[in-house]
């Protein structure tokens, strides 16, 4: 870990407390668990998060292999990203496929054609399959509020689901990983990190994103209020016309649902500028599914979703 930016070479800064945070985690998870997993889907916070479980295990390899759940309308830049990460590191990929749950009858194609909902049961069907019983998260406590109720090890029940009720307290960074056979925990290290944390991590750390994290030209259309991106999930609608437009994306899910922002920001340091000065969270701003409702997270969470 790099020294703080302070004088004294015994204080840490933010980011280094959040790394050694982080860490902790990690390696509690690695003592504590039999079958850990963790979520990749080539997203930032998830590849930050490999970041920091490769730095808690280095120089020995990860002792735990990687899940995504596919939806069949991600980003194409985001899955080679994916592919071509877990190839570098020579890392298990599972991939569930929504599409094959639809197709086997699991869960039924929505009307308004998302999928970032359906998530939920090929992650369980996943978890249950692999026997995993700790599953790693990129989720945020700024991200949304739901998120910000849940702890650092987040009981879930032997259906998947997450009560706020049978929340564990985590004193003095005590993590209790107790659960009941059929039962597992998700685990986010990234909890205490806000999105800035997140970029000014990336920046400091030089770590290599997926390039529609940066502005570029994209064909896009007009849906309640978002920029989306065409694609076989059934967008545009009649009456919706598809333009080019400088954009970026400040988070990556489902195509369906997961909006643009316009922007010219090309670096890093350009995104820190953009957001530093931005009031909306990155769910708030481009993300449709947590637009459902105003419990829309807090649902597909106690059904079962990250």
């Amino acid at each position: 870990m790099s020294a703080g930016s302070s004088d004294s070479p015994y204080v840490l800064s933010h980011l280094d407390v959040l790394e050694s945070e982080a860490v902790h985690v990690f390696r509690e998870v690695a003592g504590e668990f039999e079958r850990p997993v963790l979520l990749f889907s080539g997203g930032k916070d998830s590849i930050v998060m490999l970041h920091l479980a490769l730095k808690a295990f280095a120089p020995a390899p990860l002792p735990f292999a990687l899940l995504h759940v596919d939806t069949g309308h991600n980003f194409p830049e985001v899955l080679a990203y994916r592919d071509r990460t877990a190839a570098e590191h020579g890392l298990r990929l599972h991939v569930a496929s929504v599409q094959e749950a639809i197709d086997a009858g699991r869960v039924r194609e929505r009307p308004d054609g998302t999928r970032n909902p359906l998530q939920t049961v090929p992650l369980l069907d996943a978890i249950t399959g692999h026997r995993f019983d700790a599953v790693f998260g990129g989720g945020r406590r700024d991200e949304e509020k739901a998120r910000a109720k849940e702890r650092v090890f987040s009981l879930r029940d032997e259906f998947g689901g997450w009560d706020p009720r049978r929340q564990r307290p985590e004193l003095w960074q005590l993590y209790n990983g107790r659960h009941a056979p059929g039962e597992h925990v998700r685990v986010f290290p990234l909890s205490n990190f806000t999105e800035l944390d997140v970029w000014q991590y990336i920046a400091r750390e030089k770590i290599e994103l997926p390039s529609i994290y940066f502005a570029h030209q994209r064909e896009v259309f007009a849906r309640d209020g978002m920029w989306l991106a065409p694609g076989d999930w059934g967008g545009p609608r009649d009456g919706e016309a598809v333009v080019q437009r400088l954009v970026r994306y400040r988070t990556v899910g489902d195509m369906s649902c997961t909006g643009a922002v316009d922007s010219a920001a090309t670096t890093v340091a350009d995104v820190i500028t953009e957001i530093t000065a931005s009031r909306l969270t990155e769910r708030g701003a481009s993300r449709a599914d947590d637009r459902l409702s105003e419990a829309a997270m807090e649902d597909r969470k106690r059904e079962g979703y990250f």
